[in-house]
C-alpha cells in the first residue's frame, strides 16, 4: 500500500515555525534520528465505538453569558472544550525540518490541526492538497493549518518532494508534523493502537487553545475543507457576538439566532 521512502538526512539546523518565512528563528541544532517504520497491510480496519461520556448542559441565569457548557466527570473530560494538549514536535516546511509547538499559537492565531493515517496513500493526498490550494482563505480568518501522522519527516519530505501527478504533494503552504512516537494521536483519541495510525481526527482550536470543534473519520472517509472553513467562520461569529448562536448549515451574512424562547421565536419566524 505505501511506497517506501527514502531516508533524507538534513544537517542544516532545525527551525522554529513561523508564519513568515522571511525571518525564521533558528533553534538548538538536533541529530538527525534513524528510524524505521512498519506499516499496515490495510487502513482499512474499523475501530471499536467508545464509550459515551457522561455529561450534561447547563445555561447560564438571566445575568450569565448566554452559553451552552459541557460538564464531565473529572476522570475523562471531553476533548470539545478543554484546552487543546500542547505538543512540539519536528515538521516539514518550505522543504526544510523546523519544530512546531501548539501554544506558541495561543493568543495569536485559530488553529486547524487534522491528523491523517500515513504518506503515500491514497485519500490522504487529496485532503492535504486541498487544504493547501485553500491556504490563503484560512490566512485570512486569522487561521493555521497543522497536518499530523505517525510518519517521520524524511517520509514528509521525500512525499513533499514527489510531484502530484505522480502521487505526491509538491510544496505545500503549511506544515506536515511527525508524530513517530505516537503521543499527539494519543493524546487527541485519534490513533488506532493495532495499527499504530491515526484516524482522520480534525481539531479547530481557538486563540484561547481551547477545542471548539472535533470531527472524526474512519480511514476511508476524506474530509471537506468547506465545511471546515464554515465551522471555523460560525465559532469565530458566535465568539464575536456571544449573546448569539448559530443554526443548522449558518455562513456569514446568514440570520443568526437568540439562544432563548423569545429571540429563538423571532429567527423561526423569519425563516
Amino acid at each position: 500500500m505505501a511506497a517506501s521512502t527514502a531516508a533524507l538526512i538534513s544537517s542544516a539546523p532545525s527551525r522554529v515555525f513561523s508564519s513568515s518565512k522571511s525571518t525564521p528563528i533558528v533553534a538548538a541544532s538536533s541529530k538527525p534520528i534513524s528510524q524505521t517504520l512498519t506499516f499496515p497491510k490495510s487502513i482499512h480496519g474499523l475501530r471499536l465505538p467508545r464509550v459515551a461520556h457522561s455529561a450534561s448542559l447547563s445555561r447560564g441565569g438571566s445575568h450569565a453569558r448566554k452559553s451552552f457548557v459541557v460538564k464531565a466527570s473529572a476522570v475523562e473530560l471531553p476533548l470539545v472544550g478543554n484546552v487543546a494538549p500542547d505538543f512540539e514536535a519536528e515538521a516539514v516546511f518550505d522543504q526544510e525540518f523546523i519544530k512546531v509547538k501548539l501554544s506558541e499559537y495561543i493568543g495569536k492565531k485559530y488553529v486547524i490541526l487534522f491528523f491523517y493515517p500515513l504518506d503515500f496513500t491514497f485519500v490522504c493526498p487529496t485532503e492535504i492538497t486541498a487544504f493547501s490550494d485553500r491556504h490563503a482563505e484560512f490566512a485570512e480568518l486569522n487561521t493555521e493549518i497543522l497536518g499530523v501522522s505517525v510518519d517521520s519527516v524524511f517520509s514528509h519530505l521525500a512525499w513533499v518532494q514527489t510531484d502530484r501527478k505522480s502521487g505526491g504533494l509538491g510544496d505545500l503552504k503549511y506544515p506536515l508534523i511527525s508524530d513517530v512516537t505516537k503521543s499527539i494521536s494519543k493524546s487527541y483519541d485519534v490513533l488506532i493502537p493495532d495499527q499504530g495510525i491515526a484516524l482522520r481526527g480534525l481539531f479547530i482550536i481557538d486563540k484561547e487553545g481551547v477545542i471548539q470543534h472535533s470531527t472524526v473519520n474512519n480511514l476511508a472517509i476524506g474530509r471537506s475543507v468547506d465545511e471546515t472553513k464554515r465551522t471555523l467562520q460560525a465559532l469565530q461569529y458566535v465568539q464575536d457576538n456571544p449573546d448569539e448562536v448559530c443554526p443548522a448549515g449558518w455562513k456569514p451574512g446568514e440570520k443568526s439566532m437568540k439562544p432563548d424562547p423569545k429571540g429563538s421565536k423571532e429567527y423561526f419566524s423569519a425563516i
